[in-house]
């Protein structure tokens, strides 16, 4: 490897090239978010002299060490976490690449954009592009909505996490021509929580203009958290901390390991999240795809098929089948086995209770997103379902590897046929991050979606294929009993993790 200089107003970053792409990590992108700035909005960057190096990765936002299984640890923790990593084939070489910028997945309480398998360097190198991952706070340090507690001073406290990535891509905005990338052909792409974040950014305005692409992997966040249970949150943070409102200065002397090992008064990690507080967050991503205020840009949206794969028991029989579908109320339990045995004659206890795990917290928020992004704009949509199986099912996270092009970075065997799907699914991403069609010549036609046709793209090995309105009589369902008013139960929520 050798060393290659960028510039950027706030000064000059050192980085290394690899196989012909100029790679920088750690580039921070706004001013510490420590000490007095804790819980208050991303500040300017301060610049520096003479060249500061670019040549490891940044501190991830300070988290709980639980995660889910498989998820390996953050390799260091820091509050001081607002650096990105750029993936560029050139710097200041006149080239307009699509910027592909990565917001990583974990809810919005663990994760970084740290990770090998979010490496950028294959991706950049497969489609003259540039790549960027970035680290943003997470949990009470950006997520504590504190307006009604410590006063107006902090009123987008609940709301800071999403302000860094607005930050981020302000930084792409401005920056990002020194490396290469085209600052008015930027996608946003994430999955999970990742995604999610995607679906606040679309409905905020501090976010309009940054982003011209957006794609959604299984985090359709159609809506944020209410003020009331934010401050209830935020109150259950200070009484489990023993901080009383008179002595709030207290919330600023703590360490940053306590602030982010509560719980919010029994919320659970995910319990700080981005609030519906009328300025930073004005409407809910659903309504605002719906009545025409979310960001108009093309819009990529689906999941996998077996999202809930990690929760399965190890078997299933007909009763324990009835048993877990209670949770969605005793009354729908035949309703619901009924209708999937119809779509599934030959499925398990157990696929039909993994389908149903899918369907209800990722996919039928998925298709809603799609038809309420392809009814409330003007730009097009595109649905997928992702198929291809690992140990007999196509998990949450699974399509990572695929369309990084980074199979080598999980325990996936390689083989020809996944290396195809990868090419496949690769080269869609970026044909979509370049025109906003995510067609090319080793796909079938992908159509947008629209209501009359519903298209969607599976994904999946030996080949990619595209069906209309498939399953419909689950959508159908799942219409009908997580549409009515304050019907949904917890457990159809889509998931963010």
């Amino acid at each position: 490897m050798s060393g290659i200089i960028a510039s950027t107003s706030a000064g000059r970053v050192q980085g290394t090239r690899s196989d012909g792409i100029a790679v920088f990590k750690g580039v921070p992108y706004a001013a510490p978010p420590t000490g007095d700035r804790r819980f208050r909005p991303p500040a300017p960057l301060e610049p520096w002299e003479g060249v500061r190096d670019a040549l490891s990765l940044p501190p991830s936002c300070p988290q709980p060490s639980a995660r889910p299984q498989g998820w390996p640890q953050e390799p260091s923790l820091d509050e001081d976490c607002l650096y990105l990593n750029v993936w560029t084939p050139g710097v200041d070489d006149g080239g307009a690449r699509p910027v592909m910028v990565w917001i990583h997945g974990g809810g919005y309480a663990i994760g970084s954009g740290s990770w090998p398998l979010y490496d950028g360097e294959r991706l950049a190198r497969r489609g003259d592009a540039v790549i960027v991952s970035l680290n943003h706070r997470l949990g009470p340090l950006g997520f504590l909505h504190l307006a009604s507690i410590a006063g107006e001073e902090f009123a987008s406290s609940g709301n800071n996490g999403m302000l860094d990535l607005v930050a981020a891509l302000e930084w792409v905005r401005d920056e990002i021509t020194h490396f290469g990338g085209d600052p008015a052909n930027v996608t946003v792409f994430g999955e999970s929580g990742g995604g999610a974040k995607i679906s606040t950014l679309l409905a905020m305005p501090a976010a309009r203009g940054l982003f011209h692409r957006a794609v959604v992997q299984s985090g359709p966040a159609l809506r944020v958290t209410s003020e009331r249970r934010a401050e209830k949150a935020a109150r259950g943070l200070l009484e489990e901390l023993d901080i009383d409102e008179a002595n709030l200065s207290a919330l600023w002397d703590l360490p940053a390991e306590a602030l982010v090992a509560t719980t919010g008064g029994g919320l659970s990690r995910m319990g700080f999240t981005p609030v519906l507080d009328g300025e930073v967050v004005p409407r809910h991503p659903g309504d605002a795809l719906a009545d025409g205020t979310a960001a108009d840009v093309p819009l990529l949206v689906g999941c996998n098929r077996d999202e809930g794969a990690g929760q399965l028991p190890r078997d299933l029989d007909d009763a324990g089948l009835r048993e877990r579908l209670t949770v969605y109320g005793a009354d729908h339990v035949e309703e619901i086995i009924t209708t999937y045995r119809d779509v599934f004659p030959d499925a398990s206890p157990l696929d039909l209770y993994s389908y149903v795990l899918t369907d209800s917290r990722m996919r039928y928020g998925s298709i809603r997103m799609a038809e309420l992004h392809s009814t409330g704009t003007t730009s097009p949509t595109f649905l997928y379902l992702f198929c291809c199986e690992l140990a007999g099912r196509a998990g949450h996270g699974y399509e990572i590897a695929y369309h990084m092009d980074n199979l080598g970075q999980t325990a996936t065997q390689p083989s020809a046929s996944r290396q195809a799907l990868a090419d496949a699914m690769s080269d869609a991403w970026l044909a979509f991050a370049r025109t906003g069609d995510p067609n090319h010549a080793g796909l079938p036609d992908w159509p947008t979606f629209d209501l009359d046709r519903r298209a969607t793209m599976y994904l999946d090995r030996p080949e990619c294929v595209v069906h209309d309105d498939p399953e419909s009589p689950t959508r159908e369902l799942w219409a009908r009993l997580l549409d009515r008013p304050k019907s949904a139960p917890a457990a159809t929520k889509a998931a963010t993790a």
